[in-house]
């Protein structure tokens, strides 16, 4: 498969997971951009392109914050253009404004685990970090956002 092939065929995955990480349309397609344009040069030594691309869009996004002073987290979200299901369900889940206001590390963390669906060891693995980190920071956030959405009227997503 080349490069044109895995773009077509996982370019909304990997826009989708970029989005759950930054909770901007813009901020997603400029990192899956930027992931993209650092395979091409490297396209015929990844073994695995979509591990590939999925660990450089995490790093991009973890550093990329370290650039920044602060990340403005918001419960509300910026009207958008139509897009796929999934992704105007996670606008309107419950989980969203608990995801969004966890750090950077624990959201990708959870988004590895359990968007990705990704072992802990493969988890581990993308975000460069030890196994028992992971472990720790799923527990950790897992529980912060299980105590934000017992606090949610989730009939109408305000506080109790």
């Amino acid at each position: 498969m080349g490069l044109r092939e895995f773009v077509q065929a996982r370019y909304t995955d990997l826009l989708r997971t970029a989005y759950l990480l930054t909770g901007s349309s813009h901020e997603a397609e400029d990192l899956v951009q930027s992931a993209l344009v650092r395979m091409m040069g490297r396209w015929a030594r990844i073994d695995d392109p979509l591990a590939y691309a999925r660990r450089t869009i995490m790093n991009l996004y973890l550093n990329g914050l370290r650039r920044r002073r602060r990340e403005l987290v918001t419960a509300l979200l910026p009207e958008r253009a139509v897009r796929e299901g999934a992704d105007r369900v996670a606008d309107r889940s419950a989980l969203w404004p608990a995801l969004r206001a966890l750090p950077p590390r624990a959201r990708a963390v959870i988004v590895a685990r359990y968007w990705l669906d990704l072992s802990e060891t493969e988890t581990a693995h993308l975000l460069d970090c030890s196994l028992g980190t992971v472990k720790s920071t799923a527990s950790r956030s897992l529980a912060r956002l299980r105590e934000a959405v017992s606090t949610m009227d989730l009939s109408g997503g305000g506080s109790r």
